[in-house]
């Protein structure tokens, strides 16, 4: 049996989902001896600056923390190269310049949320519930030049079920993708590390940065991609549309809790039906059910309260 590697690992991840692995590195007692995370930013109406995830985790843990603007600055590669970290592990962070990623002994590795070739870019766990994915999972792999290409060391598979939103998939992977970790290091410490290259595959789906435009719903489309895109936005960054109520102009709403009603009818796309209780939106195949929104200016809502105090036009129509 040969000797366990003395491993000195940087980490390096910014929002909630990267907190999960620093924790379990820490809790499984290995030796992390510097955090790289995102600079503090302004957040909120007041605008003050607001710490990472990470950085908040990373402080109440007593690690060394680091918060470079430019990651090919001299400064932080004095700052990096001083830590003489062996191994750098991955989650949620930003593209690596080469002279980072080749820094350690034992290489760089990635967590990626998902299920590697397929699904590579900013926002996977999202993407894979807009196309109506049945599976996911995560990949650790060791990082290269291109983008979530590098060579994969290890995966793990998990179900989407058929309501699953953004919110529960992400905290399903963060569970299962903090343990991916730790078996990796675990290789990684007594060098069984086997990898194998990602194939070369036609039909490879992408898993693209969102925006305002690739977040808006399009009422024409069928009941099942009107309904896997709006749970897979929900709740971050939530998917939206605008609301004709034959006001001056239409209202921009966001739609976060929806059930589908598969019923044939004859009615005109994105015309809303409402009642004492109840909202819902034709569309091809059926029905889309709000049951929460959120109306400019305020706090998202479930469909009753809404009901209370907003009236609805019988020509009421999400655009």
């Amino acid at each position: 049996m040969t000797d366990k590697r003395d491993l000195r690992i940087v980490f390096m991840g910014t929002p909630d989902f990267a907190v999960a692995t620093l924790k379990a590195l820490i809790d499984h007692n290995y030796n992390v001896v510097g955090v790289i995370t995102a600079p503090d930013r302004p957040a909120g109406r007041g605008q003050k600056l607001r710490a990472s995830a990470v950085k908040e985790f990373a402080l109440a843990q007593n690690l060394n923390i680091l918060q470079p603007t430019n990651l090919k600055a001299e400064s932080f590669l004095e700052e990096l190269k001083a830590l003489e970290a062996n191994l750098q592990i991955i989650v949620a962070f930003r593209m690596l310049p080469k002279v980072v990623w080749q820094m350690p002994e034992y290489g760089t590795f990635n967590l990626h949320a998902s299920l590697l070739p397929q699904y590579r870019g900013a926002a996977p766990i999202h993407w894979a519930i807009i196309n109506g994915e049945t599976k996911t999972g995560v990949t650790t792999f060791f990082i290269d030049e291109k983008i979530d290409t590098g060579a994969v060391i290890k995966s793990e598979t998990t179900e989407i079920g058929t309501s699953t939103t953004v919110g529960e998939l992400h905290d399903t992977l963060m569970t299962i993708g903090s343990a991916l970790v730790v078996k990796t290091v675990e290789q990684v410490e007594n060098n069984t590390i086997t990898t194998t290259i990602q194939p070369q595959t036609e039909d490879l789906k992408t898993a693209y940065k969102l925006n305002r435009d690739n977040c808006k719903i399009d009422w024409s489309l069928s009941i099942d991609t009107i309904y896997n895109k709006i749970r897979g936005l929900n709740p971050f960054p939530a998917a939206w549309c605008y609301l004709d109520n034959k006001e001056e102009k239409p209202l921009s709403v966001k739609i976060y809790g929806v059930e589908k009603v598969e019923e044939a009818h004859h009615f005109e796309s994105g015309l809303l039906f409402n009642s004492k209780d109840e909202l819902k939106v034709a569309c091809k195949g059926g029905y889309i059910k709000i049951l929460e929104i959120q109306l400019p200016g305020k706090r998202k809502m479930d469909v009753k309260s809404l009901l209370n105090g907003f009236e609805f036009l019988d020509t009421s129509k999400l655009l």
